[in-house]
């Protein structure tokens, strides 16, 4: 813990999740909700978001990750959860109170996090921990995305960038992290697809587990939560037009 770039996977996971309760704070109150129903979803965001990250790193302590060839693998059934994880979080009623409560340029800010993140990965494969196609040096290109969600979002604050902008934004940045999902899977032991050298174990260990149980999973769901908040100012949107053509033809 004491290199920097093994500490950025404590630090980016612990710093998301006092994100998201601080997120979750401004959203119910910026939607009108009753101080009960805040504190209670505070209460049970705190406690879900705890209990997911010590399970998933107890199992990566106790080895049973790297049970490669179990059936079904459990580093398959992580996978799966996380997915299963990402899905409800965005589509449910929590992810809808981020998609309205939240400013936009601030759900883009958020994807800066993978800006870090794949400098302590670069790190990783510097140390010979992490194997290169899992780097900007090899088949990933998720850095991109943690750049460009610093530039995008000020414009959007600014008033510079529209939905458009933001919407394109987003698909370049969901496909990026999910080609770097596909390449982690298929160089884990069970495919090998990139050679015996160059397979990805490191992340079966603490506190890189989190970077699947994490932060993949807060850079899906914020993509997707993303798309829920452009689709609602969308249709926003079209139901105010005619109002302001209807006021502009008669100012009075």
């Amino acid at each position: 813990m004491a290199d920097a770039a093994v500490l950025a996977f404590l630090l980016i996971p612990l710093g998301l999740l006092l994100g998201l309760l601080w997120g979750t704070h401004v959203a119910s109150r910026r939607l009108g909700e009753a101080d009960t129903t805040r504190q209670r979803v505070l209460v049970v965001t705190a406690v879900v978001s705890t209990l997911w990250m010590t399970a998933t790193w107890i199992a990566a302590d106790s080895g049973v990750l790297r049970l490669w060839y179990a059936t079904p693998p459990p580093f398959a059934i992580l996978v799966v959860a996380v997915l299963g994880l990402t899905a409800t979080f965005a589509f449910s009623t929590y992810g809808r109170r981020l998609a309205h409560g939240l400013p936009l340029w601030a759900l883009v800010a958020v994807q800066g996090f993978r800006w870090p993140l794949e400098l302590a990965m670069h790190g990783m494969y510097a140390r010979g921990v992490m194997p290169e196609q899992m780097s900007y040096s090899g088949r990933n290109f998720d850095v991109v995305t943690g750049v460009t969600a610093l530039i995008v979002a000020p414009l959007v604050l600014a008033g510079r960038a529209g939905r458009r902008l933001v919407v394109a934004w987003n698909v370049l940045g969901l496909i990026l992290v999910l080609n770097v999902v596909t390449v982690g899977i298929l160089s884990t032991p069970r495919f090998r697809y990139f050679g015996e050298d160059r397979l990805n174990v490191w992340i079966t260990y603490p506190p890189f587990v989190w970077l699947p149980a994490v932060m993949v999973l807060a850079a899906i769901s914020g993509h997707l939560i993303i798309f829920r908040a452009t689709s609602a100012r969308r249709m926003s949107d079209m139901m105010t037009a005619p109002a302001r053509r209807h006021a502009q033809r008669d100012p009075s």
